[in-house]
């Protein structure tokens, strides 16, 4: 009896954690509800360029947290202006052809190896037509003062930053081309 009340009441906590959370979800990001199926493809041939008018924005997944348990399969969601855009999986990329303007981009991760607060991230880009903007969202430590020593990481944080064009198009061609379906 004992154990199924601690059940319960971990259940609870797990599923009223989850809507907390989903209530601050920032203003790039979408509705919280959205999943995706992710499908990777090894040595896929790069892109065509940017459609006439537009900016492509070049979304990367990385993992850079060796001991992580579970997070070999590390499959962000990506936002844009308020819309999950797609996701990925692993090291993996996928792109997206803007409107020229301001985008605020989100990237968001589910995982019981989160650190708490920290499994959001949020950009701002300008972006211009006919050009390529790289992002890469990756997988890393979580802070020493969340997790503990570096050597008994438990802790883990999602990273959204811009990457240069060079450290883009190398970390592109490094990665699996992402393709990913709304449940």
């Amino acid at each position: 009896m004992k154990q199924a009340m601690a059940v319960f009441l971990f259940c609870m906590l797990f599923f009223l954690g989850n809507n907390l959370r989903a209530a601050t979800l920032p203003d790039g990001c979408g509705d919280d509800h959205a999943r995706f199926d992710v499908k990777t493809e090894k040595d896929a041939p790069a892109p065509a360029p940017p459609q006439a008018g537009k900016a492509r924005i070049v979304f990367i997944g990385r993992i850079d947290a060796p001991g992580c348990l579970g997070c070999s399969v590390f499959s962000p969601r990506i936002g844009v202006d308020g819309s999950w855009v797609g996701a990925t999986k692993g090291d993996s990329y996928f792109v997206l052809d803007v409107d020229p303007g301001v985008h605020h981009v989100c990237a968001d991760w589910k995982s019981l190896s989160a650190a708490p607060g920290k499994n959001v991230g949020v950009a701002t880009l300008t972006a211009e037509p006919g050009k390529v903007y790289f992002f890469e969202v990756k997988i890393m430590s979580a802070p020493e003062e969340v997790s503990g020593p570096p050597t008994v990481r438990t802790e883990w944080a999602l990273d959204l930053k811009q990457l240069s064009d060079d450290k883009g198009w190398e970390r592109m061609k490094n990665s699996a081309l992402a393709t990913a379906t709304p449940r």
